[in-house]
């Protein structure tokens, strides 16, 4: 598990084609102290395992569903990438939970450089089906709260240190980011949906009787 607070901005520094996806030489900087093979890091919002280290840089190995589904098919040496170390317990919860888990890529639609970065997002009904006005999102693993949210589009605001910190400070319209929805958010819709879909006779629960409930 993660927080969705970013410890540091790497680089990569390979990436190496294998049989079933590719590996990335990561340089982790100070997040490189005791990682071990076998522990966590989520890059840019995938969660992925350290394969070997080495010295500040360590490699992860990922697989090809992995490139298709999330950006990290389109990194390249020299990209900056966001780094986040596993939660240990007794950690400090400063953003959300995140699993690291990506469920979709959304574009960057428009960018507001107001006095207070606005960040539009282009994304499918089935991913804003998971977020709430002033919930929580993952964004490139970046714990952020949504301002508004549509069938196709929702959007996020940026705080000057947020825009220090990672590499959201670069993102223009037509690229694209990795998204993982609120977790706990998940769950709630796919229980309500496994629910509605056991429902055959009528008695038990209704998109109509959520509705008459104030749920949705």
């Amino acid at each position: 598990m993660f927080t969705g607070i970013v410890q540091h901005v790497g680089i990569i520094r390979a990436v190496r084609d294998t049989s079933d996806g590719a590996r990335l030489t990561i340089d982790l900087g100070p997040l490189s102290g005791d990682l071990k093979r076998g522990d966590s890091v989520a890059v840019s919002g995938a969660c992925l395992t350290a394969a070997q280290c080495s010295g500040q840089t360590a490699e992860f190995d990922v697989m090809s569903e992995t490139l298709k589904c999330t950006t990290l098919g389109g990194f390249r040496p020299g990209a900056k990438v966001n780094l986040e170390r596993a939660m240990t317990l007794g950690d400090g919860l400063d953003g959300h939970l995140v699993q690291g888990h990506v469920d979709a890529t959304a574009g960057v639609r428009r960018v507001d450089r107001g006095q207070t970065r606005v960040l539009e997002f282009q994304a499918t009904s089935e991913l804003t089906a998971l977020m709430v006005p002033k919930g929580s999102v993952a964004v490139d693993g970046v714990s952020l709260t949504l301002v508004d949210v549509s069938r196709d589009r929702f959007s996020v605001a940026l705080i000057p240190t947020t825009l220090a910190e990672t590499t959201l400070e670069a993102l223009s319209a037509g690229d694209t980011v990795n998204i993982e929805a609120d977790v706990i958010g998940k769950y709630v819709v796919g229980f309500i949906r496994g629910m509605i879909a056991q429902s055959t006779d009528g008695s038990g629960m209704t998109l109509d009787k959520l509705r008459e409930a104030g749920f949705i």
